[in-house]
C-alpha cells in the first residue's frame, strides 16, 4: 500500500503475503532514492506505487539496501544504469561468503559505510547498528527527523538475532545507540511506522522493557 508520511517522503507497506514482505520508503527530492526494494518476484506492489506517482524504476536515481537480507535488496538487480546501487560495506563482504544460485548477492556501486551521506540536496547520516545482521545500516535523516532502521527495530519489536552473523549483545547497543537519537518518524522494514517523538520514545522504552533480557 502506497502511503504518504510526509512532503517527499512515501512508504510502500507489506500488508499481504502474495505481495512484498518488508517495507519499502521513496524519497522525492531533486534525487528519486528508494530503500529496501525488496523480493524481486514481489515488486509489483512497489511498481505499482511509483506508477501511481508517474514514476518508472528507470526514473530512481538510488536504490540502498539497509542490510543484505533477500527480502530487502533481491529486487536491486532489476534496476540498472544510471541507476545506483548501495549497501553496507560489511554486509556485503559477509554475505558474499553465503551466496549461491539461490541467494545470489547484487554488485552494489557503492559500499557505504559510518558517516555522511549526500545524494543530491538529501543529506543521510549512515549508522553501522549490527546485531540482525554483521552490518545492518540505519539512515537518520536529519532534516526530517526520520530514521530508516530496517530490521533493528519494529513497532513493539526488534529484529531477529539468531540468523548468520546476527548477535544479541550487538544488537542491544544498537538499539540504545538509535534510540538516542531525535526522531519524530520510525520507519521499520516491517510493521508499521511510528509517527511522533514521544510515540516513538515509548516505543524505545516498551522494546527495552520486554526485549532486552532476551538479548
Amino acid at each position: 500500500m502506497l502511503t504518504k508520511i510526509q512532503a517527499d517522503l512515501y512508504a510502500f507497506l507489506w500488508e499481504s503475503n502474495r505481495e512484498n514482505n518488508s517495507n519499502t520508503f521513496l524519497i522525492l527530492g531533486d534525487k528519486t532514492i528508494l530503500i529496501d526494494p525488496g523480493y524481486g518476484h514481489l515488486f509489483g506492489e512497489v511498481r505499482r506505487g511509483l506508477s501511481a506517482l508517474n514514476l518508472s524504476t528507470g526514473q530512481i536515481d538510488v536504490v540502498l539496501a539497509t542490510h543484505a537480507h533477500p527480502d530487502h535488496l533481491d529486487a536491486m538487480t532489476m534496476f540498472r544504469k544510471p541507476t545506483l546501487s548501495m549497501m553496507g560495506q560489511e554486509d556485503f563482504l559477509y554475505f558474499t561468503k553465503l551466496a549461491s544460485l539461490s541467494f545470489p548477492m547484487p554488485e552494489p556501486d557503492i559500499l557505504l559505510q559510518a558517516g555522511e551521506l549526500d545524494i543530491g540536496r538529501v543529506r543521510l547520516q549512515v549508522l553501522v547498528t549490527p546485531g540482525h545482521s554483521p552490518g545492518s545500516l540505519c539512515l537518520y535523516w536529519p532534516e526530517k527527523k526520520a530514521l530508516f532502521c530496517g530490521d533493528v527495530a519494529f513497532e513493539d519489536g526488534i529484529g531477529t538475532t539468531d540468523l548468520p552473523g546476527g548477535d544479541g549483545k550487538l544488537m542491544k547497543e544498537s538499539l540504545i545507540r538509535i534510540s538516542q537519537l531525535d526522531v519524530e518518524v520510525l520507519l521499520p522494514g516491517h510493521g508499521n511506522v511510528v509517527v511522533g517523538r514521544e510515540a516513538v520514545r515509548r516505543n524505545f522504552e516498551r522494546i527495552e522493557s520486554f526485549w532486552f533480557s532476551y538479548l
